[in-house]
C-alpha cells in the first residue's frame, strides 16, 4: 500500500475533507454510532485507503485537533451541530465529547446548493492569507471588505458576496487614486455626483491602451455584479456569479499590485 506523504494538515485541509465527508460519508466497518457524522469513524476508514497500518493512529492525532476545529467552524455557520440524527438514537460518550456530529436542515440545502464550496477557500484564515500579500498596498478597508466577501459566500449570500466585491474594488480603486494624487482631492471627487467614474479617468487618462482596457475588464464586471446586488430589484445572482465575482477580485489586486507604479505614475 503507497504510503501517503506526510505534510502539515491545516484547517483548510480539514474543512475539505469534512465537506466531502458530508457529500459521501464512508465510515466503513466501524458506523456511525448515531450521527451522521462520526469522525474517528470517517478518518479510520479514509487513512486505511493511503497509510500504512503501523501509521494511522499517529496520522489520525496529528490529523483531529485540525477536524475538531474544522467541525466547529461549520456548527457556527449552522451547517452541522453537534449529536446524533434523532430523538432516542444511539449516542456514546466519544461521540458527545467532539467527535460526533449531524447535518441539519440549512446544511442540507448549503451541501446541495454548493458547486464550488470544495475548492474556495471559504474560511477566513484561507483567504486572509491569500489576500495578505496585498492588505498594506490597499489599506484596512480593502481587507475588511474582501473578508466579507468570502464570508457572504461561505453562508451562500450571493447577492451580499457581490456587494462586497464591488466594494472591496472600489477600495483598490481609491488607493491607486491616492497613491497617485493627494488624498482629500481625491475623496472630495469621490463623494461627488459622478465621482467614481472621475477618480477612474483619473487613473486611467494617460496608460497604454492594453492597460487600461484590462483594468476597465476587471471594473466593468465588478461594478455591474456590485450594482446588480445592490438595487431592489431580483437580481439572478447565484453561486458562479459569486464565485467569479471573488475570482476576478483577487486578479484585480494581483493585476494592480503588478502594475502599481504605472498605475499611480503623476
Amino acid at each position: 500500500m503507497p504510503e501517503m506523504n506526510v505534510v502539515p494538515f491545516t484547517q483548510a485541509d480539514a474543512t475539505t475533507l469534512l465537506v466531502r465527508w458530508l457529500r459521501q460519508p464512508d465510515h466503513g466497518d466501524y458506523g456511525s454510532y448515531g450521527y451522521g457524522v462520526y469522525l474517528p469513524a470517517l478518518v479510520r476508514t479514509h487513512l486505511a485507503k493511503q497509510v500504512q497500518h503501523q501509521n494511522q493512529e499517529v496520522r489520525l492525532r496529528e490529523m483531529m485537533p485540525m477536524l475538531y476545529a474544522a467541525a466547529w467552524d461549520l456548527c457556527r455557520r449552522g451547517i452541522l451541530r453537534p449529536g446524533v440524527r434523532a430523538f432516542d438514537a444511539q449516542a456514546t460518550a466519544d461521540g458527545a465529547s467532539g467527535n460526533g456530529y449531524s447535518i441539519t436542515p440549512f446544511g442540507t440545502q448549503w451541501l446541495a446548493e454548493a458547486d464550488h464550496d470544495d475548492f474556495v477557500p471559504t474560511e477566513p484564515e484561507r483567504f486572509a492569507q491569500m489576500f495578505a500579500p496585498y492588505r498594506d498596498r490597499f489599506g484596512p478597508s480593502f481587507q475588511e471588505r474582501a473578508q466579507e466577501a468570502i464570508r457572504c459566500y461561505g453562508a451562500h449570500a450571493y447577492l451580499a458576496c457581490c456587494t462586497m466585491c464591488g466594494a472591496a474594488a472600489e477600495a483598490i480603486l481609491l488607493a491607486t487614486a491616492i497613491a497617485k494624487a493627494d488624498e482629500a482631492t481625491v475623496l472630495s471627487q469621490y463623494n461627488a455626483s459622478g465621482g467614481r467614474r472621475r477618480v477612474e479617468n483619473a487613473i486611467l487618462g494617460k496608460l497604454r491602451d492594453d492597460l487600461r482596457n484590462e483594468y476597465v475588464g476587471y471594473m466593468t464586471l465588478l461594478k455591474y455584479w456590485r450594482d446588480q446586488a445592490s438595487h431592489g430589484r431580483a437580481s439572478g445572482i447565484k453561486d458562479n456569479e459569486a464565485y467569479t465575482s471573488l475570482a476576478l477580485l483577487l486578479r484585480f489586486a494581483i493585476f494592480v499590485n503588478d502594475n502599481w507604479a504605472e498605475l499611480t505614475a503623476q
